[in-house]
């Protein structure tokens, strides 16, 4: 060492009461790009319970049958397939998604959403005016109630879900990628037909 090198250490021990190193824990604060130490799984139970003790559910679906829907609705399953596979009607499978704020582009493809929030005419007269059946409204109805209640919430729980589902099918897709790409490169100029 040389003499700068050893008075600034000797500074340095001076200012750390003597300490020869000097470390600070470190942990993952709040917008870490390290995954925290929960599964997929428990992230999204985390989240179905979440959503279950802010809002009155209409269905009797478990948290792990509503997982499975969640991950059904991002597989682009629809609600009849979906139904069948959690041994429930296609309705029940409806209203589990309208209640995780999943909603899909053709919910409401045939009604203007913002036309009938919050009208205060009752499903028949609804139903006369958009010439759809009455069953219909009350389905438009719930898109729209589920999409207010999203949006009040910052569409926090979709974007949970994006994170848990989304993510984890395009870290698959990623991983997959890469193996098949690694591969090739290393069989690229190899011989194939050896004789041995």
């Amino acid at each position: 060492m040389n003499e700068k090198t050893e008075e600034l250490r000797d500074i340095f021990t001076d200012v750390t009461d003597g300490e020869e190193t000097v470390t600070e824990s470190q942990e993952n604060t709040r917008g870490s790009l390290e995954r925290d130490e929960q599964t997929d799984e428990e992230r999204l139970e985390n989240v179905i319970t979440q959503m279950r003790e802010r809002y009155e559910f209409e269905t009797d679906l478990t948290n792990d049958e509503l997982g499975e829907v969640a991950k059904a609705f991002y597989d682009d399953e629809s609600d009849a397939a979906i139904a069948d596979e959690v041994g429930v009607d296609a309705e029940e499978i409806f209203e589990a998604r309208m209640s995780l704020h999943l909603i899909r582009d053709d919910d409401a493809d045939e009604v203007d959403l913002t036309a009938i929030r919050g009208r205060e005419e009752d499903d028949a007269t609804l139903a006369e005016e958009y010439d759809v059946s009455e069953a219909q409204i009350r389905r438009y109805r719930r898109v729209a109630e589920a999409e207010d209640q999203s949006r009040t919430a910052n569409d926090r729980y979709r974007d949970e879900f994006d994170s848990i589902l989304a993510d984890a099918e395009l870290s698959e897709q990623m991983t997959t990628d890469v193996r098949e790409d690694g591969l090739e490169d290393a069989t690229e100029g190899m011989e194939t037909d050896v004789d041995f």
